[in-house]
């Protein structure tokens, strides 16, 4: 009888629905396997590590891209460690004549330093098409052309794949492509001037290029860098002009990881930009990972490199580590996960609910889910909610090493000043209004409570940032019952009286005091944000008048020194204070210059200051330096110290071996996951709520039945 199966079928597929799998996003096959899931919000750009910057980018290619060095996980401060290398390279200084010096020589007298990079044999690159050889040792796909690739729409399509070893010629080709006027490295302008020979290459390069049509291959091998040589198969060795020791961190980072040059070369054959098979696209890297599914608006997949050379855990870290569980691994091989799903976000919400339901194993805390997530005690310390400490969730905190500030024009004459006596004056206003703005308050209402006060440029972590009553700005703050505690309003008043501007009031023209703030949607541009702001001046009755715009102007107005106040934000390359402190550095002043000193801050004491520290290792005596130089930003003020971010990160039981890192990226081969613990939570989590169904089927019943029974009627009156 229809309406009776109908009934049945109706019944049948309500039940049905009442699995915990049909909750599940994930294939039935993937059930029980060692597999991380993740996610992320903006998709990447660039996955060639010439050009990629960004963090949503590094979270793949630091996985997948081996560098000479990279950072001990465990270690704080953060330290150097081989990578690829057999150790970290010590630099030989020479003089101009080329006669070598001594460790301890006075930078000022060393000309060239030269770092030796000597790699460890047997490393492989993972399977790829651009190493597939045919029987006679040639390249199976070197002759490709857009007829050839019908059929070919992912790397996965090519059948064949190779791997060959890591040599010294890897390194220097990636190299030679930061001068690839095609490519548009972001750190080439200032490794120019670092790398001899890499500006004069570029200027070959980019003639090269203009000699060629547009889609033609550019055999970097045809072309010289004299700065970096081969010494040998798996020796290359690296000449830089004057002292940096920065450099270091630099061999730490994707701009400096090998890319062969047949992968170049197979990438750049007819019609394979077309089909976005490229190296942006599909990574080729030693590391422990490999991209093997790019489909950045829906999903991102990464799996074990079955010829990765062989890691094993740390065996030491920090005080805590034991306790916290992070060498309990000691010694085991890496990677220990086997497989990484990202999946795309674009909403927090659906991100948060699939992290709670343990579809997700970490999650971020969005502002959104705060208050569930974790709670403040009296004392203004973070615990996890009773919620997230019944699913057995872990927090992980860190202040970030990044810097948030609201920088002044030093070229404006009202908040920067010309003149001995105008500068005081200007100096004074700086101080009062970097007084007046409650960052403690900001932090509170606008983070949840996610940052630390600045007192200088240099974050925690950073070699030079001291806590305490030595560390703080005592130009804002006072030291009181061991906290420090912000001056009251009234000096601050006391300060733009001497300043000129007396109750926000030119002295000699009673015209009240207008400053403005450029800004861009991705800075300040919040109303909320911004009208908190105007109420921060308008205690020392200043009138602040916002000025919004896109940010291809605001960087215009900024370049050209047409702004009174910014705001900006700077996150760490490198764990150094010369990373921080040259954004204040008089050399690289944004109008004089075209550099990144935005506030277009001079002080010759500063600048000469600066000059003799970031060549320095870190010593008793770089560390005073930095001490005084700190001093000095906090009395002339160029920038209204902000906050340091601090993430917050929740992960649930199964997920082993975490710990927060800001400059150290190739982290996933480090964590664990209790595979079998996480199918357990998942099923308890969720586990089908059966009544809302039941009733539902009580409801049908009861709307079909007098149907059923009306139909029955009607059948035995036909039939008598």
């Amino acid at each position: 009888m229809p309406v009776l199966r109908l009934a049945c079928l109706s019944l049948f597929l309500l039940l049905a629905a009442c699995s915990s799998e049909q909750n599940d996003p994930y294939p039935a096959s993937e059930r029980g396997k060692n597999i991380l899931y993740s996610a992320f919000t903006e998709r990447p750009k660039h996955l060639d590590p010439v050009q990629s910057y960004t963090e949503d980018e590094i979270t793949f290619t630091a996985q997948i891209y081996e560098p000479p060095l990279q950072y001990h996980y465990l270690k704080r401060p953060y330290t150097l460690i081989p990578a690829t290398t057999e150790s970290v390279p010590v630099p030989r200084y020479t003089d101009a004549s080329g006669k070598v010096l001594p460790q301890d020589a006075p930078a000022g007298a060393i000309a060239y330093s030269e770092y030796e990079i000597r790699l460890r044999p047997g490393i492989r690159y993972q399977p790829h098409p651009a190493f597939a050889l045919d029987t006679s040792g040639q390249p199976v796909y070197a002759n490709l052309d857009r007829n050839k690739l019908n059929g070919i729409e992912k790397i996965a399509d090519f059948t064949q794949t190779g791997t060959r070893e890591l040599v010294a010629d890897d390194y220097i080709y990636e190299i030679k492509r930061l001068a690839h006027p095609r490519l548009h490295s972001p750190i080439f302008g200032m490794m120019a001037g670092r790398i001899v020979g890499l500006k004069e290459l570029g200027e070959k390069l980019q003639a090269a290029a203009k000699a060629l049509p547009a889609d033609a291959w550019l055999d970097l091998d045809r072309f010289v860098l004299d700065g970096v040589t081969r010494v040998d198969r798996y020796t290359l060795r690296i000449k830089l002009h004057g002292k940096y020791p920065q450099f270091l961190y630099w061999l730490a980072m994707p701009f400096f990881a090998p890319v062969p040059r047949e992968a170049d070369r197979f990438y750049a054959q007819p019609g394979m930009a077309e089909k976005n098979l490229t190296l942006d696209w599909y990574p080729v890297g030693t590391g422990p990972y490999m991209l093997t599914e790019n489909n950045p608006n829906r999903r991102m997949v990464m799996e074990r490199n079955p010829n990765f050379h062989g890691e094993t855990y740390p065996c030491e870290g920090e005080p805590d580590d034991r306790t916290a569980g992070l060498l309990a691994d000691c010694g085991k091989a890496l990677p220990q996960i086997d497989k990484a799903v990202f999946s795309r976000e674009k909403e927090s919400i659906p991100y948060w609910n699939k992290f709670l339901q343990g579809y997700y194993d970490a999650s971020g805390i969005s502002s959104d889910s705060f208050d569930q997530a974790v709670r403040l005690n009296v004392g203004g310390d973070v615990q996890l909610s009773d919620e997230m400490q019944a699913k057995g969730i872990r927090l992980l905190t860190s202040v970030r090493a990044s810097t948030f500030y609201m920088g002044f024009n030093m070229l404006d004459p009202v908040v920067g000043g010309k003149g001995a006596d105008a500068a005081q004056r200007s100096r004074k206003l700086r101080q009062a209004v970097s007084m007046a703005i409650d960052q403690e308050e900001f932090i509170s209402i606008f983070m949840n409570g996610r940052g630390i006060a600045a007192m200088s440029p240099l974050p925690p972590g950073i070699f030079g940032h001291l806590d305490g009553e030595a560390g703080i700005n005592p130009v804002v703050y006072d030291w009181v019952d061991g906290v420090a505690k912000r001056k009251p309003l009234e000096l601050a008043k006391k300060m733009l009286a001497e300043a000129g501007w007396p109750d926000g009031r030119d002295a000699k023209t009673g015209e009240p005091l207008v400053l403005n703030l450029d800004t861009t949607s991705g800075g300040m541009g919040d109303k909320s944000r911004l009208d908190w702001l105007t109420r921060q001046f308008a205690k020392l009755d200043i009138q602040l008048v916002v000025r919004s715009t896109d940010f291809n102007r605001f960087q215009e107005k900024i370049r050209k020194g047409a702004v009174q106040l910014y705001y900006l934000g700077w996150n760490a390359d490198y764990p150094d204070p010369e990373n921080f402190f040259f954004l204040l550095d008089g050399a690289e002043g944004k109008v004089a210059k075209a550099g990144e000193n935005a506030s277009n801050y001079v002080n010759a004491e500063f600048d000469r200051l600066f000059a003799e520290m970031k060549s320095m290792d870190n010593t008793p005596r770089r560390l005073a330096i930095i001490t005084r130089m700190n001093r000095l930003l906090q009395e002339d003020a160029p920038w209204i110290f902000g906050f340091h971010p601090t993430s917050y990160t929740l992960g649930h039981a199964w997920l082993h071996n975490r710990k927060p890192t800001d400059v150290g990226n190739n982290i996933l081969k480090y964590q664990r996951l209790d595979v079998a613990e996480r199918v357990k939570r998942r099923q308890e989590w969720n586990e089908p709520v059966l009544w809302p169904l039941l009733l539902a089927a009580v409801v049908l019943a009861a709307m079909i039945l007098p149907a059923v029974i009306g139909y029955r009627r009607r059948e035995r009156s036909t039939a008598k």
